[in-house]
């Protein structure tokens, strides 16, 4: 928080505690694994499609914890931010910028959703990786679909305090 903002008395930006769980659902979503050996693309559209995937578990696992569901609002934020950083970095002017945020928000939206409905169901959640995971030739969904499971299965091991920490079990 900027000076001027503890000046005015708007205080610390409650966002700052959830940076660790960002961080940790970023390097979910850029797990080697999902690049080598399932051939998810390692392109900019291959990572996005990994880190939302990534995201949209986590929100799924904190939608489930009431306690969970206000600090998922800051985390999408974080999310929100990481964007427009991204997209401003990339040369995309002021006057864009928040349409592609508004496509990108559709997107990551319409992933919460699939996953949300097909995570349980094994050849519907590959048929979702199909739709939203940009594979590389002879990448595998079956494979993307499989480790999804696997850390959705580790979220739901991890405590609600661990999980808002960034501790994400094992």
């Amino acid at each position: 928080m900027s000076f001027l903002a503890n000046l005015l008395g708007l205080g610390r930006d409650p966002r700052r505690d959830l940076a660790p769980l960002w961080h940790a659902t970023v390097e979910l979503g850029r797990d080697p694994y999902f690049y080598a050996e399932c051939g998810v693309a390692d392109t900019v559209e291959g990572r996005f499609d990994m880190v939302t995937a990534a995201l949209a578990l986590v929100l799924l696992r904190m939608e489930r914890e009431p306690e969970l569901v206000e600090p998922s609002v800051r985390l999408t934020e974080l999310f929100v931010d990481d964007m427009d950083g991204q997209l401003r970095e990339s040369g995309v002017g002021d006057v864009v910028v928040g349409k592609h945020l508004g496509r990108l928000m559709s997107v990551m939206g319409g992933r919460l959703g699939a996953y949300r409905d097909n995570l349980a169901a094994e050849r519907e959640l590959e048929d979702a990786v199909t739709r939203n995971v940009s594979l590389s030739e002879g990448g595998s969904p079956a494979c993307v679909a499989r480790r999804l499971r696997e850390i959705a299965a580790r979220l739901d091991r991890t405590e609600g305090a661990d999980l808002l920490e960034g501790r994400i079990a094992r």
